[in-house]
């Protein structure tokens, strides 16, 4: 029987500190094969391979999809694809984001769940919000192992102290233990596979980050249909209660916890606030022209009805750039999805930064 050779791990806000640790602990000779995500902006270009590769002595690439696994080799995600692991090789497709990210740690975690069953181990690094939760709970339940960064040696606790809150999690160890942990498990022999079965909502779910057509085009859907709609397409999102963890998908597969749903919502609310502070700012030009046209043009009663209309149209605009302003969308929510984002990308970009001038 192999050891727990098939290592997922997530990470965050501050997770490039953390995985160039977790790199330069791992020896040359691992009996195992290393998969990553790390939450970063579509646009952005990825430095991580060429920065992992100086910290530690597995070689660190972007794989390309259908990539055969071998031990010893770390495989990150690209910017803006999943990574997904099938019997003996790598996917990397473009599938529906999951709670608002692409590449998102739980389908890469569910898909090794799936997969791999009791040879997985998951890893949850620092992060904000939840992802990486779900997934760990896909991999408890084919009988893998979950290891979690003790939220207080985390430099973002929001994703450890979710997983731990959701997750009967195995081990929580600081981050300088997790490397010799992971060689630790590298080197157990499993256990048997048959009474860890693939659920139908795990072989659903993991089809759907793969883009797998035949699911959706099923009629079946995972959990049961709720009466909010999906924030990145408009569709209906199906309520999913995994374990004590609720959670979203909608039909093409995008999926949510209950923190990335509304964080969602909040950048709705503010793109439509936007919206309407432009229509606001337009209609009072166009009012203040036709008010000083017709002064110009003696017609005093259609120049006052005009200004009227300015005056209260200048008070909801007002009212709006307040809002917008303060940042009172977010608290109206109560989420912090504009700050997480800002977090997430500063923390990860100023370390790669420092990383790439020494």
């Amino acid at each position: 029987m192999p050891g727990h050779d098939v290592i997922v791990v997530g990470a965050s806000a501050g997770g490039v500190e953390a995985l160039v640790t977790l790199a330069g602990s791992m020896p040359a000779n691992l009996p195992a094969a290393l998969f990553l995500v790390l939450h970063i902006p579509a646009e952005s270009p990825s430095l991580l391979p060429d920065i992992l590769n100086r910290s530690g002595p597995l070689r660190a690439s972007h794989p390309a999809d259908g990539e055969a696994i071998q031990y010893g080799r770390i495989y990150i995600a690209p910017p803006d694809q999943h990574l997904l692991v099938e019997e003996g090789i790598v996917r990397v497709i473009r599938g529906p984001k999951e709670n608002r990210h692409r590449p998102a740690i739980d389908p890469l975690f569910r898909s090794a769940a799936r997969t791999f069953g009791t040879r997985v181990v998951g890893v949850v690094l620092t992060g904000s919000l939840d992802d990486g939760t779900a997934g760990l709970l896909a991999i408890k339940r084919r009988g893998g192992i979950a290891v979690v960064q003790d939220p207080r040696d985390a430099l973002f606790t929001s994703m450890p102290q979710s997983a731990i809150a959701h997750v009967d999690v195995d081990h929580v160890v600081p981050l300088f233990s997790v490397g010799s942990l992971l060689v630790q498990l590298a080197h157990e022999q499993v256990a048997a596979q048959g009474s860890f079965p693939v659920s139908r909502d795990m072989e659903m779910e993991t089809k759907l980050a793969a883009m797998d057509m035949s699911e959706e085009q099923s009629g079946e859907y995972v959990g049961t249909p709720s009466v909010f709609s999906c924030p990145e397409c408009g569709g209906v999102l199906w309520e999913v209660r995994d374990g004590n963890l609720l959670r979203f998908r909608c039909r093409v597969g995008h999926a949510y916890s209950v923190d990335s749903v509304l964080a969602g919502q909040s950048e709705a609310v503010e793109e439509a606030l936007w919206r309407a502070l432009k229509t606001l700012e337009e209609s009072i030009s166009f009012s203040r022209r036709i008010a000083n046209d017709a002064r110009k043009g003696g017609k005093d009663r259609l120049a006052k009805r005009f200004e009227e209309r300015i005056q209260e149209t200048e008070r909801h605009s007002a009212a709006i750039r307040q809002l917008l302003v303060k940042g009172e969308v977010d608290i109206v929510l109560n989420t912090r999805a504009d700050l997480v984002a800002e977090e997430e990308q500063e923390a990860n970009a100023t370390f790669s930064d420092d990383l790439q001038n020494e």
